[in-house]
C-alpha cells in the first residue's frame, strides 16, 4: 500500500494580512490598517495543511530558504503532522511572502516570489512523489522553476497509476494556457473557481465553459463563491448551494474547498458528498484569519463540520 494519500510539490511562504484598508490608496499618505495577522500562506501549503487536519496522509516537497520566514511556515505545516522529509533547503536564498491588503469586501494581494518560483525538477524525489495513491498541484503559474518539467512528471505520476488534481490558481502574466494543454491530458480533477474557469475556455458564458471544460477532463470543479459549487464527471453533473456563515476572512477558502472535496474523493465519496465537504471546509476556512487557523482549533472545527453535516477522522494535535 502507498505510504500517503496525497503527495504535494509545491510553494511555501508566509501571509502578511492587513486589515481595514480603505478601497483607494492614496501614494505618500499614512495609510492605518485596523489589525494584521501573519499565518501560514500559498496555495500549495494551506491545502496540505487542512487536508492533513482533516485526517488524510500527506506528503509535501517544497524548496525553503533558511531564514526566520521560511522556518515559520514549515513549523505550521510540522504541527498538523504533515511530512516534510523530502523539503529541499536553499541556503543563501530569501523566503517569498505574501502581503494581503484587505478592505471591506475585495483585497490587493502583493507577493515577492523569492523561493516561490524556485522549486525545480532537481528538488523532486520521484519515488517519494509516487508512494501514494495521488498527487496534487496547485498554483501553476507561478511553479516557474518546475514548469517546464511539468508534462514529463505527470507523465511518470500516472505511469505509476497515481491520479492528478490540479488547481491552476490565478496567471500573473494573465495568460492562462502555454504549459497547460499539455498537462490536461493527465489531469483527473480540475479545481478551478469562475473567474479562473472563464479564462481557462477563453469564454464568458458560465455554461458553455463548463461545457467546454469538462470535456477536456474525466471531472471538472467549479468554485463559485456565494453561489455554490458545481462537479461534471462524464454526464453526471451536481451543484450545491453555499452555506451561510458569517465571515471572518475568505483568504485561503478555495484552497480549503480543495482540501475538503479532495479528502472526500480520495475516500470514494459520491459528487454529492464531495461537494459537500468541500464547501464544509471552505466556509470553515472563513471563521478564522487566513487559510489555516480556523483549521487549527479543533473544538471550532469539529464543531463546525458537524453543523455542516460532515465528520472528520479524528487525529492527536
Amino acid at each position: 500500500m502507498p505510504h500517503f494519500d496525497v503527495t504535494i510539490a509545491g510553494e511555501l511562504n508566509l501571509d502578511l494580512l492587513f486589515y481595514g484598508l480603505p478601497r483607494e490608496m492614496e501614494a505618500e499618505r499614512e495609510l492605518l490598517a485596523s489589525d494584521f495577522f501573519l499565518t501560514l500562506g500559498s496555495s500549495s501549503a494551506i491545502l496540505a495543511h487542512n487536508l492533513s487536519v482533516l485526517g488524510t496522509s500527506v506528503g509535501f516537497i517544497t524548496r525553503v530558504a533558511d531564514d526566520g520566514l521560511g522556518q515559520l511556515a514549515l513549523d505550521f505545516l510540522r504541527r498538523a503532522h504533515v511530512d516534510l522529509s523530502k523539503v529541499a533547503e536553499a541556503p543563501g536564498t530569501a523566503s517569498g511572502l505574501t502581503v494581503l491588503l484587505i478592505h471591506s469586501h475585495d483585497r490587493h494581494i502583493v507577493t515577492f516570489p523569492g523561493t516561490i518560483v524556485a522549486l525545480s525538477r532537481h528538488d523532486l524525489d520521484v519515488d517519494y512523489l509516487t508512494d501514494a495513491r495521488h498527487f496534487h498541484l496547485s498554483s501553476l503559474y507561478l511553479q516557474r522553476g518546475l514548469i517546464p518539467d511539468l508534462p514529463g512528471l505527470f507523465r511518470q505520476l500516472k505511469q505509476a497509476g497515481l491520479g492528478i488534481s490540479l488547481d491552476t490558481n490565478d496567471d500573473p502574466d494573465d495568460q492562462w494556457h502555454g504549459v497547460l494543454d499539455r498537462l490536461l491530458p493527465y489531469v483527473d480533477v480540475l479545481l478551478p473557481n469562475e473567474r479562473e474557469l472563464y479564462k481557462l475556455s477563453g469564454m464568458a458564458d458560465f455554461d458553455t465553459a463548463v461545457r467546454h471544460m469538462s470535456s477536456r477532463v474525466p471531472l471538472l470543479v467549479v468554485k463559485r463563491g456565494a453561489q455554490g459549487a458545481l462537479a461534471c464527471r462524464g454526464g453526471e453533473q451536481v451543484t450545491t448551494a453555499a452555506l451561510p456563515v458569517e465571515v471572518v476572512d475568505s483568504v485561503g477558502a478555495g484552497d480549503s474547498f480543495n482540501a475538503g472535496f479532495l479528502h472526500a474523493y480520495l475516500r470514494g465519496e459520491d459528487l454529492a458528498n464531495c461537494l459537500l465537504w468541500g464547501n464544509a471546509a471552505g466556509a470553515l476556512s472563513t471563521q478564522g484569519k487566513g487559510g489555516i487557523e480556523a483549521f487549527r482549533d479543533g473544538r471550532l472545527m469539529d464543531e463546525f463540520l458537524r453543523r455542516c453535516g460532515v465528520k472528520r477522522r479524528r487525529c492527536d494535535f
